[in-house]
């Protein structure tokens, strides 16, 4: 299996995927090159085109080109990304992927019913929508209490440094 063939079947399992080391700076370039575009917006949104190796052309759809500036962002920091369509059930190992806990902690979960799932014969799965609402509303909980422990300790004197 060529290495282009198992990243494209990585992404087809929904695993994460990342840049490797000798495409770093291919990616940080098309980053960068997506960002100058995007932020030119005076100019209206940024028109660009995929050329096959024939010589054929497509424009981009607006949504696809913010889509992609926002994965070769990602790669060019050397984070992993996986895409994973909406509609889609997950196994458990891959709701628990795309959370980063381990795969016993997000069972506990769904038995716990802090996650929906529906589950098949033995096997349960879990709606991408719901993990990622689930996600959005852990991520919110984690920001808020971290905002309220950083009040603290200002209150209280800490981080005499910053003052």
């Amino acid at each position: 299996m060529t290495k282009t063939t198992e990243i494209e079947d990585r992404i087809r399992r929904m695993t994460p995927v990342s840049a490797p080391s000798e495409q770093h700076d291919s990616v940080v370039a098309l980053f960068r090159l997506l960002d100058r575009l995007s932020r030119a917006r005076d100019r209206g949104v940024p028109q660009c085109q995929i050329v096959g190796p024939e010589g054929e052309s497509i424009p981009v759809p607006e949504s696809v080109f913010f889509v992609l500036k926002r994965v070769s962002e990602l790669m060019s920091r050397g984070d992993a990304i996986t895409v994973v369509p909406v509609g889609k059930e997950l196994t458990t190992q891959q709701a628990a992927d795309i959370l980063n806990v381990s795969r016993q902690y997000l069972v506990r979960l769904l038995d716990e019913g802090r996650i929906p799932c529906t589950k098949t014969g033995k096997h349960r799965r879990v709606l991408v929508t719901d993990l990622l609402a689930f996600k959005r509303e852990r991520d919110q909980k984690r920001r808020a209490s971290l905002n309220e422990l950083t009040q603290l300790s200002q209150d209280l004197g800490g981080y005499s440094e910053l003052k």
